[in-house]
């Protein structure tokens, strides 16, 4: 059986990835596909994502993830520095979000319904190969969500007028970006915007530490197996190496990767994102459309749609293979397929995260819709409001990762009162 899925998983990887490139109409289409497979691959193979930076810690008293977040960040704003500099930063879709009481809602209700659902808007496409009941309710009603958000995401003033806007952030969406305020420093503020959000970064490990320092004295900490075995140091045997054995299958498919090899993968995904499409990664928008595009099987027209969320009626007339994120989020599915086929683990993963309870499936609909409206109210998800916007030096998105936070820990402890 075991033989059976790795060799449907390789085969599963030619088919759509080659046959992709003949049935999708562009080049930068076939693109998107391929980022999405690589990044739904690399969340599945180090076991992350960003849902868990909250449930971990307040579940497990690990903070590991969190402070992987961080490195993550840093360094993908390090390489996204090489696109920026000398260049003008209003060439590039920026994610330069506004600040404002949107923001600080829409992340706090976000980080609330993503610690109930246990994924967030990419996590849900990673999740449905090994949790299909939780992860099909999750989207679901994050669709309905987002659909329901877009009339206040497009007219309401509280989430598209910022509180404070420096000069790039005037000429994108209205927002901060850093190196605005650090033009003197020689680097055409790079230098200071790089300091600035490395401080912040080592400020959010250094918390993070403390509190699992704390968890540990109080003999709270559980820690988590799964970051146990990614830790183990198992090299290959150079001296008894065999291209065609278990040994070499296990390190090149099998064995999880570490959560900073993953966070290095990531930022080089996103660094080659921002050099050919000129923008960031975003996910949580199509969830809307397509549940627009449910609606409109049973008569609804793409005027009417448009009418009622402010949007062009062109974006729900679109057909899904030739959106560039929605073909982006099948190609994250793909990956998630991808890894456990090849590791020969899908079967075994698939059938454990069959069962849920009545109870758990309202509150993975609950932890959906308050996601998807959380997104329309902070212009995006964990990484269209949160990874991109501090990846391009956004303010905004740090504002965003503490009301994340905040609202995470609230949503364990209502889970807690739910289960008591």
């Amino acid at each position: 059986m075991k033989n059976f899925e790795r060799l449907i998983g390789f085969a599963a990887a030619l088919i759509v990835l080659i046959g992709a490139k003949f049935f999708l109409k562009t080049d930068i289409l076939f693109f998107r596909l391929l980022v999405g497979t690589g990044i739904g691959y690399t969340l599945t193979r180090a076991y992350t994502g960003f849902a868990g930076s909250v449930n971990r810690a307040y579940r497990t008293g690990s903070t590991k993830l969190m402070r992987t977040l961080m490195f993550m960040f840093f360094i993908t704003a390090l390489l996204t520095t090489a696109f920026l500099f000398g260049k003008d930063p209003a060439s590039y879709n920026l994610w330069i979000n506004p600040i404002n009481t949107g923001l600080l809602l829409g992340g706090f209700l976000f980080g609330f319904g993503m610690s109930l659902s246990v994924c967030c808007a990419t996590g849900v496409l990673t999740d449905l190969p090994v949790g299909l009941p939780r992860a099909f309710i999750t989207l679901i009603f994050f669709g309905i969500g987002v659909f329901l958000g877009f009339p206040i995401q497009n007219t309401a003033s509280w989430v598209k007028e910022s509180w404070y806007s420096t000069y790039i952030g005037y000429r994108t969406s209205g927002g901060v970006f850093l190196p605005d305020l650090f033009q003197g420093d020689g680097f055409e503020g790079y230098l200071g915007g790089l300091a600035f959000l490395g401080g912040l970064c080592l400020l959010f490990i250094i918390l993070s530490y403390f509190y699992e320092h704390y968890q540990i004295k109080t003999g709270k900490y559980k820690g988590l197996p799964i970051e146990k075995v990614q830790d183990e140091v198992d090299s290959i045997d150079l001296n008894n190496f065999k291209l065609f054995s278990s040994d070499t299958y296990y390190h090149f498919f099998e064995k999880p990767w570490t959560l900073k090899q993953g966070g290095i993968v990531l930022a080089m995904i996103f660094t080659l994102m921002m050099g050919i499409t000129r923008a960031g990664w975003g996910a949580s928008t199509p969830y809307g459309i397509w549940f627009g595009k449910f609606l409109m099987l049973f008569g609804i027209s793409a005027e009417s749609l448009a009418e009622f969320t402010h949007m062009s009626a062109s974006v729900f007339d679109l057909p899904f293979f030739e959106h560039q994120i929605s073909v982006q989020n099948f190609g994250i599915i793909v990956g998630a397929v991808i890894y456990p086929l090849t590791a020969a683990k899908l079967s075994e993963s698939f059938t454990a995260g069959l069962n849920i309870s009545k109870k758990e499936a309202l509150l993975y609909a609950l932890g959906g819709i308050t996601m998807g409206l959380g997104t329309r109210f902070a212009n995006g998800c964990n990484v269209g409001a949160l990874y991109t916007p501090i990846a391009n030096f956004s303010l905004s998105g740090w504002f965003f990762l503490v009301f994340m936070i905040i609202g995470g820990f609230v949503s364990n402890k209502f889970t807690d009162k739910i289960y008591s």
